[in-house]
C-alpha cells in the first residue's frame, strides 16, 4: 500500500504516547472492559460536586444521599427515557435500561444494557449489550446483540469521495458477538470471541448526481453474512473508564472471517484502539485526552457494509463533524484529541474542545487518501457525580459544509 509522507506522519502519531499512569486506588472498575462503568469509593473532590440527579431531587425537597456503590448479588433495574440527536439519526426517541448485579460479592459489577431508539429518519435501533464478571474477576464475558432497521446513505469509497455522490440505502442488520477474556496480569487480559454480522433487505437508489455507483462497482448484494473468530488483547490502567482523568488503554482485535465459517469470501481484519489521558495542567481537574483508532482490512474483500467506516466503531464515536458512513474503505486511520475542562467549580457544567482527522483508502491494496479533519466545542452536564457520567453535547464542523450537533450520555472516548 503506497502512503504519502503526510500519511506516514499520521500513522507514526498513532503510537504516542505509550507511557501509562498507575491506577488510582480510589476507584473500583465495575463493568465494560472497553468502556467500563466505575464508581468512586470515596473521593473528596467527588463528594463536593453536584450532579443533575441532586438538582432534580432538591427541587422535590430531597436531600443528597451521598451515593454509594450498593449493588449486590440482587439485581438492580433502571429505566430512563430520553430524547437525543445526531447527524445520522436526526431526532431520536430512546428508552434505555440496565440490570446491574454481582455474580459474587467479590466480583466487579456485571451489567445487561438495552438502549432502544426510533429516529426521525425512521431508523429502528435495538442493541442488547452484556458484560459479566466471574468470581474474583478471573473471566470477563462481553456480549453484543443488536438489530437495526437502517436507512442510511453511502458516498463511495475512500476519504476523497465526493459528498455529491450520495447513494441512499436501506437494509436490516443483525449482529451477534461474544468475547471471553481471561485475566493474565493486573490490567492485562486476553481471549477469543465470535462475531457474525448479517445484512438483508439491502437496496439502494443510486447516486443522486447520476454518476456510476461505487456500491455497484464494489459488488452490490441483497444479503451478506460475515462470520468471524476473534483474538483479543487488552491493557487498561485508566482510573475511571467512563470519564478518565489519567491512564492508558490499548486493545487489539484480530478477526478471521474464513471460508470454513461459511463466508462467501474469506477476509481478515485488525482493529487497534489506543487512548491516553493526562491531567493538564498537572494537578488540575482538566484533562487532555488522545485517541488513535485504526481499522484495517488485512486480506480479502469484506461485504461493502462490513468495510471500515466512520462512526461504525463499537461505541459510534469516530468522526464527530461528519454523518455516519460518510467515509468508507478498506483501511481507516483515525486520530483525535480533546481538552476537557470545568466551567463551574462544583463540576456541574464543563466544556470540551476537540479536533480529529481521518484517512481512508478505497479498495484493498490502494493508498490512503485525503486527510479529512473536523473540530468543534462541546458542553458537559454532570449526570452522575459518582460515576463521572456526563451528558455530552457537541457541535462538530467538518469539510464540504458538514456540521451538526451530537448528543450522547458519557464521553466519546
Amino acid at each position: 500500500m503506497n502512503i504519502e509522507l503526510k500519511h506516514i506522519f499520521l500513522i507514526c502519531m498513532l503510537y504516542t504516547p505509550l507511557v501509562s499512569n498507575a491506577q488510582d486506588e480510589k476507584f473500583v472498575s465495575l463493568t465494560k472492559y472497553t468502556k467500563a462503568d466505575t464508581l468512586a469509593k470515596k473521593n473528596i473532590d467527588t463528594v463536593q460536586q453536584v450532579d443533575l440527579y441532586e438538582l432534580i431531587g432538591a427541587a422535590f425537597g430531597n436531600k443528597s444521599t451521598g451515593k454509594t456503590d450498593a449493588v449486590t448479588t440482587k439485581p438492580v433495574f433502571s429505566v430512563v427515557p430520553a430524547l437525543g440527536y445526531t447527524l445520522q439519526s436526526k431526532l431520536a426517541l430512546t428508552l434505555a435500561g440496565n440490570i446491574a448485579f454481582r455474580t459474587t460479592k467479590d466480583s466487579k459489577i456485571s451489567t445487561i444494557t438495552i438502549n432502544t431508539a426510533y429516529t426521525q429518519t425512521k431508523q429502528i435501533i435495538i442493541p442488547i449489550q452484556s458484560n459479566i464478571w466471574t468470581n474474583n474477576n478471573g473471566y470477563n464475558f462481553v456480549g453484543d446483540i443488536r438489530y437495526l432497521k437502517y436507512p442510511q446513505s453511502t458516498y463511495g469509497l475512500g476519504s476523497s469521495s465526493n459528498i455529491k455522490d450520495e447513494d441512499p440505502m436501506d437494509y436490516d442488520f443483525f449482529r451477534f458477538s461474544e468475547i471471553v477474556l481471561k485475566r493474565l496480569w493486573p490490567d492485562v487480559y486476553a481471549g477469543v470471541g465470535y462475531i457474525t454480522d448479517i445484512h438483508w433487505n439491502m437496496s439502494h437508489k443510486g447516486p443522486l448526481d447520476g454518476v456510476p455507483s461505487a456500491y455497484d462497482e464494489y459488488g452490490a448484494q441483497s444479503h451478506s453474512v460475515s462470520s468471524g473468530i476473534t483474538l483479543n488483547a487488552l491493557f487498561d490502567s485508566r482510573d475511571n473508564s467512563i470519564n478518565p482523568y489519567h491512564g492508558f488503554y490499548a486493545s487489539l482485535q484480530y478477526r478471521d472471517n474464513g471460508n470454513y465459517l461459511g463466508n462467501l469470501h474469506s477476509w481478515q481484519s485488525l482493529i487497534v484502539d489506543v487512548r491516553k489521558y493526562f491531567n493538564f495542567p498537572s494537578g488540575s481537574n482538566n484533562v487532555l485526552a488522545l485517541w488513535s483508532y485504526n481499522w484495517l482490512v488485512l486480506t480479502g474483500n469484506p461485504p461493502y457494509l462490513d468495510l471500515p467506516a466512520n462512526t461504525w466503531d463499537t461505541y459510534s464515536g469516530t468522526g464527530r463533524g461528519y454523518i455516519q458512513g460518510r467515509f468508507r474503505g478498506a483501511q481507516m486511520v483515525y486520530l483525535e484529541s480533546e481538552y476537557r475542562f470545568r466551567i463551574t467549580t462544583n463540576g456541574l457544567i464543563g466544556g470540551v474542545v476537540f479536533i480529529n482527522a481521518q484517512s481512508f483508502s478505497a479498495d484493498q491494496g490502494t493508498a490512503l487518501q485525503t486527510i479529512q479533519p473536523a473540530f468543534g466545542p462541546g458542553l458537559r452536564l454532570k449526570l452522575n457525580k459518582v460515576s463521572r457520567t456526563n451528558i455530552a453535547i457537541d457541535y462538530g464542523i467538518g469539510r464540504e459544509g458538514s456540521r451538526g450537533m451530537f448528543i450522547n450520555v458519557g464521553e466519546i472516548f
